[in-house]
């Protein structure tokens, strides 16, 4: 039954993919795990794309993240989805360096009138020279938003691409500089 629902909302979420997914360009804040605490930051890179990296530490590890996510809008602009891959190096105390490949899927709740993102994912990893291979953490973060999306401004003439319109005067007021009006033939001008 979970599975059947979390294909709908997924359908349901693919269907909404026009719109546009993130509402902001920078953001940072803290993440909680479990059994770590870690700092969160994310750069938009492209419409629905951004790049985040994780510092976590934990009782026995520290280790960094980064991910390339791309987001989907679920319910809006607001609020969407991610998914992503990456890889992340780290440190455990009687092993020693670890490395190794990481997936994250998430859902971000960009709240409205303040500048803070909320959200939630799991991340499976895969490590290597760790006493553990395989990895599934989930997680929560709230982030502050640093840089706002820049709004696009609302054209006032309606109809159409004012940008032409004023193009297109510029050009007739080019044009008629170089005609000769009446007045100029009254006065028995140059022509």
């Amino acid at each position: 039954m979970k599975i059947k629902a979390l294909l709908t909302l997924l359908v349901i979420a693919t269907i909404t993919i026009n719109a546009h997914a993130q509402k902001y360009r920078t953001a940072a804040g803290a993440r909680f795990e479990s059994d770590k605490i870690g700092f969160s930051i994310q750069q938009k890179v492209h419409e629905r794309g951004t790049i985040e990296g994780i510092a976590t530490l934990g009782e026995r590890e520290y280790s960094g993240t980064a991910l390339y996510e791309w987001h989907f809008p679920l319910l809006g602009e607001r609020f969407n989805y991610y998914l992503g891959a990456g890889a992340h190096v780290g440190n455990l105390k009687d092993h020693g360096v670890f490395t190794g490949a990481d997936a994250i899927l998430g859902l971000e709740y960009k709240v409205n009138g303040l500048p803070f993102l909320l959200s939630a994912d799991i991340k499976p990893a895969f490590h290597l020279n760790h006493e553990d291979w395989v990895g599934l953490s989930s997680g929560v973060s709230v982030r502050y938003v640093l840089v706002k999306e820049k709004k696009k401004k609302n054209p006032i003439w309606p109809f159409g691409n004012n940008d032409d319109d004023s193009r297109k005067k510029k050009r007739k007021n080019k044009d008629e500089d170089t005609k000769p009006s009446i007045f100029d033939i009254l006065k028995g001008g140059d022509n």
